[in-house]
């Protein structure tokens, strides 16, 4: 039996989505936009769920976008469906989008394991990622216009916004690819490690995040997807629509009484 596009775990409030077909540096097809969104929902929906990691298999490749010898032909009709899962995509193209969250929010925190080179959709789902951990000898690029092809994962209208414009500009014309140092540098990503330590840092701060009021860290993470684009005016004003309801939940009376009685808040997600 095959195994799956991509492999999706969940232990301790942590979900793991993990892209998983190494053999093709961990392109994505019909199956991984599909299993991708479908986790994504899931992931969203599921109380006992803090945070997500995503991740590739290997240590080759975090991803290499799309993949160009089937589903990118299949997509542009020059190929036929070959199976359900190209047939799901065809018959609900948005799929592709809600797997690369594009047109899905997922409140909570998401950590991305760059654990190799990411390269057009690769770098274009990292983008909706929370904090970014890169494996230090990793390169990431926004590649599409070298095949002259279009980044429709939302880069045009992120990277602009997570980096300065002459960098995103670069980068976003050239199809070039940087060093994860110099994305460190511009601020595209969190943190650079060893490339065996990778899942360890990026568990690292899945732990903290864990830990944290989940009521809490969805809000604020709810908030600033709202406010990106308005003016400051509005921007407060819908902190508060959002902020305020925190305050009168279980958990905003829990964590300081914990911190008054010198013991770990149980946080119950309400």
């Amino acid at each position: 039996m095959a195994e799956p596009a991509l492999v999706y775990e969940k232990k301790d409030g942590v979900a793991v989505l993990r892209m998983n077909r190494p053999d093709v540096r961990n392109a994505m097809n019909a199956e991984m936009f599909c299993r991708l969104a479908d986790a994504w929902k899931d992931v969203a929906e599921d109380g006992d769920v803090r945070c997500a990691i995503l991740t590739g298999t290997g240590d080759e490749a975090f991803c290499a976008g799309g993949d160009l010898d089937g589903f990118i032909p299949m997509m542009m009709g020059v190929k036929p469906p070959k199976d359900e899962w190209d047939q799901r995509v065809k018959n609900d193209f948005d799929i592709i989008f809600r797997g690369l969250l594009r047109s899905y929010d997922v409140f909570k925190p998401i950590i991305a394991a760059v654990n190799g080179h990411s390269y057009a959709g690769g770098t274009e789902i990292l983008q909706v990622t929370d904090i970014r951990v890169v494996a230090d000898d990793a390169r990431l690029a926004i590649s599409e216009v070298k095949r002259s092809l279009f980044p429709m994962g939302g880069s045009t209208a992120r990277l602009v916004r997570q980096i300065p414009w002459a960098v995103a500009m670069e980068i976003l014309l050239t199809g070039e690819p940087i060093t994860a140092q110099e994305a460190l540098r511009v601020g595209l990503v969190n943190k650079v490690v060893p490339r065996g330590r990778v899942m360890d840092e990026a568990m690292r701060y899945a732990r903290i995040l864990a830990e944290n009021g989940p009521v809490a860290v969805q809000a604020v993470k709810q908030s600033v997807l709202a406010g990106s684009g308005l003016s400051i005016a509005d921007a407060l004003a819908k902190e508060m629509e959002i902020g305020i309801p925190v305050s009168s939940t279980e958990d905003a009376r829990e964590g300081p009484r914990a911190f008054k009685e010198k013991r770990k808040p149980v946080y119950k997600g309400r």
